[in-house]
């Protein structure tokens, strides 16, 4: 879609955020208050409302319910803040980096866990945490492994798992069917379940209203080049 001297400028899922100037139809733009933090509501794009909406709006995390939460990028964090909002009374942060527990916990989490430091299986070690699975388990990383052990990690009878990472392999997923049949859904989102037009300035508002904290999810900022 986009070319440079002839040749073609690649954009990681379609949205070319690093072009300063851009071309859309009226269908793609929506309007927002202008007196924002445009370095904080720029997450509002995809991060932060894709795992955020996968707890609020695809799995529907009810209060006083257990989660998993694979993967504590900018999608991990805001689905956890979206499993704390909705009122989970156990969040459980999974990442092979334990430097992101600390902030994990600012946001909610009651446990985390290294897998790397475990002895078994960390589904098995979830398991055993939670006395039989979690209710509500979200893949926010995309690989094979790791949506395996979301899965695996959720409740017989009405566990729920949210995948919600890109898986950039171009693998099958293989389960059997006992593990569905038992009473576990699989759920898949785009974007949270947002609407984009409709729910991004919405979203801003409860973002000045401090619903939510976007500037947990900032990390370093770096010049262009």
């Amino acid at each position: 879609r986009f070319t440079c001297k002839g040749k073609p400028v690649y954009h990681f899922l379609g949205t070319s955020t690093f072009s300063q100037y851009t071309v859309v139809s009226d269908v793609n733009l929506c309007k927002i208050d202008n007196d924002v933090n445009l370095e904080r509501v720029c997450l509002l794009g995809c991060g932060f409302p894709t795992g955020y909406g996968a707890a609020i709006n695809t799995a529907k995390v009810t209060p006083g319910s257990t989660c998993a939460v694979f993967g504590l990028g900018s999608v991990g964090l805001s689905a956890l803040i979206g499993c704390k909002v909705a009122g989970a009374s156990r969040i459980i942060a999974i990442d092979i980096n334990s430097e992101k527990f600390t902030k994990a916990k600012a946001l909610g989490a009651t446990d985390c866990l290294n897998p790397r430091d475990q002895q078994k299986p960390i589904q098995e070690v979830i398991l055993e945490m939670t006395n039989g699975g979690v209710d509500f388990a979200f893949d926010c990383v995309g690989g094979l492994e790791v949506v395996k052990a979301a899965l695996n990690c959720t409740t017989v009878g009405w566990g729920s798992c949210t995948l919600i990472g890109v898986a950039m392999e171009n693998k099958e997923l293989i389960f059997t069917p006992m593990e569905i049949l038992m009473g576990r859904t699989i759920n898949g989102t785009l974007f949270g379940g947002w609407k984009s037009i409709d729910s991004i300035p919405k979203l801003v508002t409860d973002y000045k209203n401090k619903k939510f904290n976007l500037d947990a999810l900032v990390t370093n900022t770096w010049p262009f080049d």
